[in-house]
């Protein structure tokens, strides 16, 4: 009889050894001063600076990337999910202010395939890099039978510190103030079930086809990582008074934005103030979709929104635009019913 071993299982721990030598280096790229273990610990640690906060506030963040991995698989393309992973927890955890601290990883698949996964978390020491924060560490797990061959799952933590009195909770937002929009930089990672039935199902579309519209090919366009805001948002935050933040994902402006309108006011929002990427006309067209679909499903060209006094909006655009952002004045708010009014 054959004897058993745990790699005629379908787990290959020498695979995950040589993984683990791979990401070293990309791990180690994104360490802090604050870092206190390496990689391969069973636990990261991470030292608060003492003195640096009066009252720090820890604020987590957990999120994945959805089925824009199916786009990955189709494409054969993983080095840019792992940013998606990292943009959608950190600019989570920023809208209430909080500097990102570190972030861990989980990774799943049925069969651990080193150089394949390595790019993917070279796409999450890059997210890191750009939102300032330590991968302190993570998880993968090879789980035989569990996957389709070829597929894999992600998620990912964050945790960031504010200090109390800086907490943005959007209590101080009222009717006057403006609001005022940081572009995506597409779908970002959200919509896809939707966006995919239009590219594949209706449009009959593969990964590599170029579209005329988009002047880029499917997996350029629905690849294309999602913006994260950290470092704008931290480096506005010294100079102005943020009244509020929304993170635009899963439900859109319409959902989202309310989320930090306090009781009694309710946001004005000029459909002419900005222009979506051609991506969303093209979505609308090709899948006859409703416009107020659209606008609950997608970002629509909106990624992050602030809430600011109306005296120093035009400032911040300009602020915001020299940090990199493309920002425009998108509305305003006024009296009534917590909710977003689409107009123009």
């Amino acid at each position: 009889m054959t004897k058993l071993t745990y790699k005629s299982a379908g787990v290959d721990i020498e695979a995950g050894n040589r993984f683990i030598e791979i990401i070293k280096p990309l791990v180690r790229s994104t360490f802090r001063p604050e870092v206190m273990t390496d990689i391969g610990g069973f636990g990261g640690l991470f030292g608060l600076k003492s003195g640096k906060y009066k009252e720090p506030v820890l604020v987590s963040g957990t999120d994945g990337v959805g089925t824009k991995l199916k786009v990955a698989f189709m494409a054969d393309r993983h080095d840019t999910v792992g940013i998606d992973l990292v943009a959608m927890c950190v600019n989570d955890i920023i809208v209430t202010g909080a500097e990102p601290l570190f972030f861990l990883d989980y990774f799943a698949t049925g069969k651990l395939d080193p150089e394949r996964q390595a790019s993917v978390v070279a796409g999450i020491a890059e997210g890191c890099r750009q939102a300032g924060c330590a991968l302190i560490g993570g998880e993968t797990a090879e789980m035989p039978g569990f996957y389709a061959p070829g597929e894999y799952d992600l998620a990912g933590f964050a945790v960031g510190v504010v200090d109390r009195a800086e907490m943005i909770d959007g209590s101080k937002i009222k009717p006057g103030d403006a609001v005022v929009g940081f572009a995506s930089t597409g779908l970002h990672s959200n919509g896809y079930s939707l966006a995919r039935k239009v590219f594949f199902d209706v449009m009959k579309l593969k990964p590599e086809d170029k579209v005329r519209e988009l002047k880029k090919t499917v997996a350029e366009e629905l690849l294309t990582p999602t913006r994260i805001y950290v470092k704008t948002i931290l480096s506005l935050k010294e100079s102005f008074r943020l009244k509020g933040l929304a993170h635009i994902t899963g439900g859109g402006i319409t959902e989202n934005l309310p989320r930090v309108l306090p009781e009694g006011c309710r946001a004005r929002i000029d459909r002419k103030s900005w222009k979506p990427n051609p991506v969303f006309d093209f979505i609308r067209k090709k899948g006859k979709i409703d416009e107020a679909e659209m606008f609950r499903d997608f970002n629509m060209g909106v990624g992050m929104m602030a809430v600011v006094g109306k005296g120093v909006a035009a400032r911040f655009v300009k602020a915001a635009e020299k940090s990199g952002e493309r920002a425009f004045i998108m509305g305003e708010i006024t009296k009534g019913e917590r909710g977003v009014e689409y107009v123009g």
